[in-house]
């Protein structure tokens, strides 16, 4: 089993085009800052920019009146997501109300950590639940191997596999085609206040329809 970590890899510029949290939304020109459809209708704020083999994506969550609009559903309207191009992206212009962005831009590495399900208690009997590759490479996490302790605290989440204990019944359709989305990346919160993205301590969850080129996120 493998997992590709996000790894907290400290502070960069707001627009910067590589792999982070927060920061400015890098988008197409003629691209309007999405607007909460659940219950406040202010603009929601820029989670995450997400370069990934097939375009960009860009997560937004309503942080305007947490636990007022529904930002932990797929559908609530709370939350958006979308799917760019590469080239030919730009700063989009930040709109003068509303809470829109992190105190904070991260810069996110990855790192692949391969795991021997055999090693992690799989035996291989049919009755037992399969280790979940994410939950494991998170918990075992470590910047040099001979450390004692984990440092969980700085994984922002992973790239692509599959998503960690997440009922079947909870995988978004697409809006466009209604086939099941494909599973794009987890997001965790952050490691301080000043990184944190407000998940209400849940685990993010981020789907694509390449296809359609419509994006959905949901927390657990």
């Amino acid at each position: 089993m493998q997992s590709t970590l996000m790894i907290y890899d400290g502070t960069v510029p707001a627009d910067s085009g590589v792999l982070r949290t927060g920061g400015v939304p890098l988008a197409p020109a003629g691209f309007s800052w999405p607007i909460c459809g659940s219950f406040c209708g202010g603009p929601l704020q820029f989670f995450a920019h997400l370069p990934v083999e097939y375009g960009v994506l860009s997560v937004f969550v309503c942080q305007n009146d947490p636990g007022a609009c529904e930002f932990w559903d797929a559908t609530s309207g709370g939350n958006r997501v979308h799917l760019f191009p590469r080239e030919e992206l730009r700063p989009v212009e930040v709109p003068a109300t509303g809470v829109t962005l992190l105190p904070a831009a991260s810069a996110i590495r990855t790192h692949v950590v391969t795991l021997d399900p055999a090693e992690d208690g799989e035996d291989g009997d049919d009755d037992e639940v399969a280790p979940d590759a994410y939950d494991l490479a998170r918990s075992g996490w470590k910047r040099e191997p001979e450390e004692r302790f984990g440092r969980q605290r700085e994984v922002l989440g992973s790239l692509g596999g599959s998503p960690s204990y997440l009922e079947d019944d909870r995988l978004p359709a697409c809006p466009s085609c209604t086939g099941t989305m494909e599973f794009a990346a987890h997001l965790e919160e952050g490691i301080s206040a000043q990184t944190a993205m407000n998940l209400g301590g849940q685990l993010g969850y981020v789907f694509v329809c390449r296809d359609c080129r419509e994006g959905a996120f949901l927390t657990n």
